[in-house]
């Protein structure tokens, strides 16, 4: 008979039964060492900011709760006499006059079918006057103290002193004017307050116009004047004259 030669696979065949307790051991000690293995135990601190009292009872002890009874103070009662006011005997002949106040103002009566308006407040208005005819014309700085025809003298001249003294006259012949002579028509209001309000301007050129606006728009603020003893608004009109060559 021929010798054959078995297989390598169904050699192994011979093993497999060892393998498998092999396999079997080495799950087991894995196992084992996983049941045996201790973690770290951590600690941490707790604070009891309110710690509890702890009260240790015996066994034979006898533990009974009452209730604690408030002692409530009752108030105290102070017997007050008053005596009573002595009473005189009257006369039953007499006879007593009771005056009873009648109210000053009489009630108003009014119709509640009707409609009542009520009228506003008139608004106090304040006088203007022409600068010709007030009686107290408005002082210009350095004009206080005097008589009031003088008053109106040292107005008139620090006023054309003001304006020889602020106006560019150089500006007429800039714009490029005819030769010739012209004139620019200027009237404000003094206030009640001494403030110069409602400039009106009449100019031959915006450019002049403009000037004059802010030569009356530079003047110094004033005493207001006064008519019958009260301040009121003075009118005043003021004209500029110049000469172009």
């Amino acid at each position: 008979m021929k010798n054959l030669k078995k297989l390598p696979t169904k050699q192994l065949e011979k093993f497999s039964n060892i393998f498998t307790q092999l396999g079997l051991v080495l799950v087991l000690f894995i196992v084992y060492l996983t049941l045996e293995h201790k973690t770290a135990q951590k600690q941490f601190a707790v604070v009891d900011f309110y710690p509890t009292e702890i009260v240790v009872f015996q066994s034979d002890q006898v533990i009974q709760f009452t209730r604690e009874v408030k002692d409530i103070p009752k108030p105290k009662i102070v017997d007050v006499f008053i005596p009573d006011e002595p009473i005189e005997k009257g006369d039953n002949l007499s006879t007593q006059t009771v005056i009873i106040n009648e109210p000053l103002n009489k009630p108003i009566k009014f119709d509640i079918n009707k409609v009542y308006i009520a009228k506003e407040p008139k608004e106090e208005l304040i006088e203007t006057v022409p600068f010709i005819n007030i009686e107290y014309a408005p002082v210009f700085k350095g004009c206080e103290g005097l008589l009031k025809e003088e008053n109106k003298i040292c107005f008139e001249k620090k006023m054309k002193q003001f304006v020889q003294r602020n106006f560019d006259i150089e500006l007429a012949r800039e714009i490029g004017l005819n030769p010739g002579k012209y004139k620019i028509q200027t009237q404000f209001i003094i206030d009640n307050q001494g403030n110069v309000v409602d400039i009106q301007i009449r100019a031959p050129h915006y450019k002049l116009k403009n000037e004059t606006q802010q030569l009356i728009e530079k003047l110094p603020k004033f005493t207001p004047g006064k008519q019958r003893e009260k301040s009121v608004k003075v009118k005043y009109t003021l004209p500029i004259s110049f000469q172009v060559n």
